[in-house]
C-alpha cells in the first residue's frame, strides 16, 4: 500500500514535468560506452537535446541524441563522485550489490546534487527488490532531474511488478511525450493500455 501511495504521488507531481523509458523486466541503464561531453551550458544543451528527442526521424537517431543525453547525466564535474561511481560499477559486475550501495550512500552524501548517484542507486534497490527505497530514491531524480526517462521508466517498472498496471500505462505514456521512439516503451503502452481499456472496436 505504501509502495503505490509513493507512486501515486510521484505520477501526481510529474503532471508538470515529463516522462520515463524501460524495458520489458529491466531497468533503463546508460549505454557502457558513451560519447565525449563538451563544454557549454549544461541545461540549454539538454534542452535541445530533448527537443531533438521528439522529433527524431528514425530509431536510429533517436538512440544517438539518448546516448548523448546519458552522456551529460553521467558528468559528475567530481573527481571523488568519479572515482566512487567507478568503484560502484565495479562493485555490481562483482554482484556485491552491499558494497555498491554503502558506495553510492557515501556518494548522494559528499555530492548529493549529482542525479546519476540517485538513479544507480535506485537501480540497486530495484535489482534487490527493496522497491520502497527504489522510489524514495526516484523522487530524488526527478526532483532534479524531471525529464529522467530511465528512472521514470524505473517507476513504471515497479508499478508492473506490484500490479498496478493502471499506473504504469499512465507512466509510460508520460515516457512517450518525452521520447516517442523509446525502446520497447511502444509496445508496452500497447499491451497496458489493452489490459486496462480494453481493444479498440
Amino acid at each position: 500500500m505504501r509502495i503505490r501511495f509513493l507512486a501515486a504521488l510521484l505520477v501526481a507531481g510529474a503532471a508538470s514535468w515529463g516522462p520515463a523509458a524501460a524495458q520489458s523486466g529491466h531497468w533503463v541503464k546508460p549505454p557502457d560506452k558513451l560519447p565525449h561531453v563538451g563544454a557549454g551550458d549544461r541545461m540549454q544543451n539538454l534542452d535541445f537535446l530533448f527537443g531533438a528527442l521528439k522529433v527524431a526521424p528514425d530509431d536510429v537517431t533517436a538512440k544517438a541524441i539518448e546516448e548523448r543525453i546519458w552522456a551529460v547525466w553521467t558528468v559528475s564535474h567530481s573527481d571523488t563522485a568519479s572515482l566512487l561511481m567507478t568503484r560502484v560499477k565495479s562493485a555490481i559486475e562483482s554482484k556485491d550489490l552491499d558494497l555498491a550501495i554503502r558506495l553510492l550512500d557515501a556518494l548522494v552524501k559528499v555530492k548529493p546534487d549529482y542525479t546519476e548517484a540517485w538513479n544507480r542507486r535506485a537501480t540497486i534497490f530495484y535489482m534487490k527488490k527493496d522497491y520502497g527505497r527504489a522510489l524514495s530514491d526516484i523522487r530524488e531524480v526527478l526532483k532534479r532531474e524531471p525529464r529522467h526517462f530511465g528512472a521514470l521508466a524505473g517507476l513504471g517498472l515497479i508499478m508492473q511488478d506490484v500490479g498496478d498496471v493502471k499506473l504504469a500505462l499512465e507512466v509510460y505514456r508520460r515516457v512517450l511525450e518525452l521520447y516517442p521512439r523509446m525502446e520497447r516503451i511502444p509496445d508496452l503502452v500497447k499491451t497496458l493500455q489493452e489490459k486496462v481499456e480494453g481493444r479498440d472496436i
